[in-house]
Parts: structure tokens; C-alpha cells; sequence
């Protein structure tokens, strides 16, 4: 069985990841999180992908839940985190950000997506798991896969 076969929510996350290419083609890399976050919510209903936008998150610590939550950009197809950003280039605290989500959320995938890198859009995968390790292929400032 190849790799590609064995790729997480594949096709949940080529159809996540065509609606980003579809907003950053038509928008570019100059606007704010908040004006892409839009333009995914059109481009998700257009496309038939079931998501929730901003949903708050509980945390708990010691077995009791706490006051704060947290807010994740998009839950998409009940199984996907896309969490996003718009910044010239993506940094360990974004990546940190991500981690902790998937953490402290239960699922198994997350997408970070950045629109404010030029040419293209960054974006990299994250997968839930028992160990954090770097995937061995790498695509340059494109795709990363991450295993927790």
C-alpha cells in the first residue's frame, strides 16, 4: 500500500484543502484571518463540506472543567480541525497552537493553513498519536506532517 493510500481523512482534506487554493486564488495573501475565515465559510457551503465555524472548546484540568475555553477556526466534517491564519510565514507558535488543540479536543487531524504566505498557500498536516515526529517527506514551505 503507497503512502498516499494511507493519508489520514484524505479525502475530506483534499476537498478542505481545494476550498483554501479556491479562496487564496480569487483573494491573494493581503487581507486579514477574518476576511479568509469568511471566504471559507461561502467556499465550504458551496462545496457541500459540513463545518463549524468558531465553535468553542471546553478544557478541563484534574478531571474538572474549567471556566476558559478555547476557539478553533473550523471543525470540518466532524473530524477535521482547520485552524488558520494569515502571516507571512508560519512560526513554532502557531504549530504549538495546533498541537494543543488537537490535545485538548480529542480528534485526530488538524490542517494549519496560512493565506498570507506569497506565492502559494502553506499549509500543514497534524496527526494525533503517541509519538511527536517529523514526517519524512517534506514539501518546502508547502506541506508538512507532524504525528503526536
Amino acid at each position: 500500500m503507497s503512502e498516499t493510500e494511507n493519508i489520514l481523512f484524505k479525502e475530506e482534506s483534499y476537498r478542505i484543502l481545494g476550498a483554501c487554493f479556491a479562496v487564496y486564488n480569487d483573494k491573494g495573501c493581503g487581507f486579514l484571518e477574518q476576511v479568509f475565515h469568511e471566504c471559507l465559510e461561502i467556499e465550504f457551503e458551496a462545496e457541500g463540506i459540513p463545518f463549524r465555524s468558531k465553535p468553542p472548546m471546553t478544557l478541563t484540568y484534574r478531571g474538572r472543567t474549567l471556566t476558559q475555553t478555547f476557539q478553533l477556526d473550523f471543525i470540518c466534517f466532524e473530524r477535521v480541525l482547520l485552524e488558520i491564519k494569515a502571516v507571512s510565514n508560519l512560526v513554532d507558535e502557531h504549530r504549538a497552537q495546533v498541537i494543543n488543540y488537537l490535545a485538548a479536543s480529542g480528534y485526530d487531524l488538524a490542517l494549519l493553513v496560512n493565506f498570507g504566505h506569497y506565492p502559494k498557500v502553506q499549509y500543514e498536516r497534524f496527526i494525533r498519536g503517541e509519538k511527536l515526529k517529523a514526517a519524512a517527506q517534506r514539501v518546502p514551505t508547502i506541506k508538512e506532517e507532524i504525528y503526536l
